[in-house]
């Protein structure tokens, strides 16, 4: 063959393989940075993605705080809170908690508004192994935030006694209204009720599975307006806790109200009375 005509040909070889080794180098990287575009622990969890739809949230502002390790993981405690920018005349108006490791991820839903819209709220969640707990805030204007935090579970919190089998549910309402309450200044609220918040999960003395029993719903009203909202799930650990804020413009009488998933309900009153 002709010297020239062989080196021609190995020379178009060799760019098409350079081309090509180049191309799958291309597609390569490109692989690899994809993941890192989805590798939030909201973008994996189809319950969190149900929130988000199709937007994309912000990662700032948004603040989990949760133990990194619990040895108690029926009863972990939780704070979330918003310290971010939003537009003038916005606030948050929705959190949604999931914990990813959980047979059922969603822990809890809590709904503001302008009297309950300092967004900071604390609970105590059950968490079943070692995982994500995640927490979404939807504002007024439909701008997202999202986050995540790692806890270390050393003992699963789903499947372990309540502790409390012998209390009636739904029974000792307790409320507590931080005192010298002003005008449109946020004002700490604490709850608690009795209650085993049961699973579902888990196994009797006699080995058969105890049916779930939990609350369901908790309300805050001032003057008959729904004020602050909580849909709770198994997620949430006996006698649910909850720490929260109003924000009353005048005196005025608040109600709160838990629901159960049976359909009873417990009732408390409480004045708020502004200085």
């Amino acid at each position: 063959m002709h010297p020239f005509r062989y080196s021609r040909h190995d020379a178009s070889r060799r760019r098409l393989l350079r081309g090509l080794t180049l191309a799958c180098a291309g597609i390569g990287l490109a692989g690899l940075a994809l993941p890192g575009l989805a590798n939030e622990p909201w973008q994996r969890l189809e319950a969190a993605q149900s929130v988000l739809g199709e937007s994309e949230p912000r990662t700032e502002g948004l603040t989990l705080d949760l133990p990194h390790v619990s040895e108690d993981g029926s009863a972990v405690p939780l704070t979330v809170s918003f310290d971010g920018e939003l537009a003038e005349g916005d606030y948050i108006e929705r959190i949604d908690l999931f914990a990813n490791g959980n047979p059922y991820p969603e822990v809890a839903t809590f709904r503001l508004t302008q009297l309950s819209a300092k967004p900071e709220i604390s609970t105590r969640v059950r968490l079943n192994e070692t995982q994500q707990v995640i927490a979404i805030a939807t504002s007024h204007q439909g701008e997202r935030f999202a986050t995540s935090r790692e806890v270390r579970i050393t003992v699963s919190g789903c499947l372990m006694r309540n502790g409390n089998d012998a209390n009636d549910a739904l029974s000792n309402p307790r409320v507590s209204v931080s005192s010298g309450l002003s005008a449109g200044e946020p004002a700490e609220v604490r709850t608690l009720i009795n209650h085993p918040m049961e699973t579902g999960l888990r196994e009797g003395e006699d080995g058969e599975t105890l049916p779930r029993h939990i609350v369901e719903r908790f309300s805050v009203s001032i003057e008959g307006e729904v004020v602050f909202e909580a849909d709770l799930h198994q997620a949430v650990s006996a006698n649910p806790y909850l720490r929260f804020f109003l924000t009353p413009e005048e005196s005025a009488e608040a109600e709160f109200t838990w629901q159960d998933d049976t359909g009873e309900t417990a009732r408390h009153v409480a004045e708020l009375d502004l200085s």
